[in-house]
């Protein structure tokens, strides 16, 4: 099976903004483990601009927004992928950075390079991360967050499964810190879930539950299931792979 993982900001930081390597180092283990399984897996990780951020604590506060991300994101994905490649250079697997922004999903011939490249890598087992080139990415033309990138990754590389890791276990049907509240485990094809939907963000990442909504209702009319899973939870990925029946999490079924 062909597998894009969406690893979020809120799963890769701690409090404080850094890089919790601990848990890159447990996810690393993960992905090794479902490549040793047959699969093939493309990677989109947040967490770059946050870890520029606590990298450059003596950043100017005068500074603008646009500025501020530039900058963050230009030290902290190098950060990012060296940790990646040295993760995952232990299990002789070899990564391959993609920074892409949305115009090379808005233009044809941008597209098809792009696609051929992913595809190359594939082909010779190289694990591609693949993140936003928030370097050179202006407000009017972000992604909404990278559960959009990861949504068009997923279809432009025809994967057949989409893994959304949150700090959060998926969908419930009110605040999941009420105790009447419950996980929705599964939601079949066409199901409307809007009056659950938190509009709130999270604190390091640009999304929230709204964003997974969108991208999973839309992936899986078009034959792609999604699953939307705490990243925070030991082995997650593995579970949701081999026991999810068993495993916290909301799917999203074709």
């Amino acid at each position: 099976m062909r597998i894009t993982i969406k690893i979020g900001s809120n799963v890769l930081t701690r409090e404080d903004g850094s890089l919790d390597f601990t848990r890159m180092s447990a996810l690393v283990d993960q992905i090794a483990t479902l490549r040793q399984m047959g699969h093939e897996i493309i990677l989109v990780s947040s967490g770059a601009v946050a870890s520029g951020r606590s990298e450059l604590k003596h950043i100017q506060e005068n500074l603008d927004s646009v500025d501020q991300r530039q900058l963050f994101s230009a030290v902290g994905q190098a950060k990012l992928i060296n940790r990646y490649f040295e993760l995952f250079r232990e299990y002789g697997i070899s990564v391959g950075q993609v920074l892409t922004t949305k115009e090379n999903f808005l233009d044809a011939e941008h597209l098809r390079n792009q696609a051929n490249c992913m595809r190359v890598m594939l082909e010779n087992r190289v694990l591609p991360i693949v993140n936003e080139n928030d370097t050179v990415s202006i407000t009017e033309l972000m992604f909404t967050d990278n559960d959009e990138l990861s949504g068009l990754i997923a279809e432009m590389t025809k994967s057949q499964c989409l893994i959304i890791l949150s700090n959060i276990d998926g969908f419930y049907t009110g605040n999941p810190s009420e105790s009447d509240s419950r996980l929705i485990r599964v939601v079949n094809r066409g199901c409307d879930l809007s009056q659950y939907i938190q509009m709130t963000k999270s604190t390091a990442g640009r999304g929230g539950m709204q964003s997974k909504y969108c991208v999973a209702s839309r992936l899986a009319s078009s034959g792609i299931g999604v699953v939307i899973a705490n990243g925070k939870r030991e082995n997650i990925l593995l579970k949701v792979m081999t026991e999810r029946d068993k495993t916290p999490c909301t799917e999203f079924l074709c």
